[in-house]
């Protein structure tokens, strides 16, 4: 199942405990890398592109709850100054 990234209006929460701060996060990501490749043979990426990223599963690090994550309102999400 995958959740849902948190916008700059949301965060995540847990549903069991309430956790808004520690999460293990799996995400799959698909990228192109520039790597150069110095005379020694040591590699070094260069530039990084995402090309596609999704989140797998979150997992609580409180409670050790898998997949019990919502999307909750950041506070002063959208107040104006």
């Amino acid at each position: 199942m995958a959740v849902p990234q948190p916008t700059d209006g949301t965060r995540w929460r847990c549903t069991l405990c309430g956790n808004l701060t520690r999460f293990d996060v799996t995400r799959r990501s698909k990228v192109v890398e520039y790597v150069h490749v110095d005379l020694a043979g040591e590699p070094t990426v260069e530039e990084r592109k995402v090309v596609e990223e999704r989140i797998e599963s979150v997992r609580c690090r409180w409670c050790d709850a898998v997949d019990q994550v919502e999307l909750v309102d950041r506070p002063g999400a959208g107040a104006s100054a």
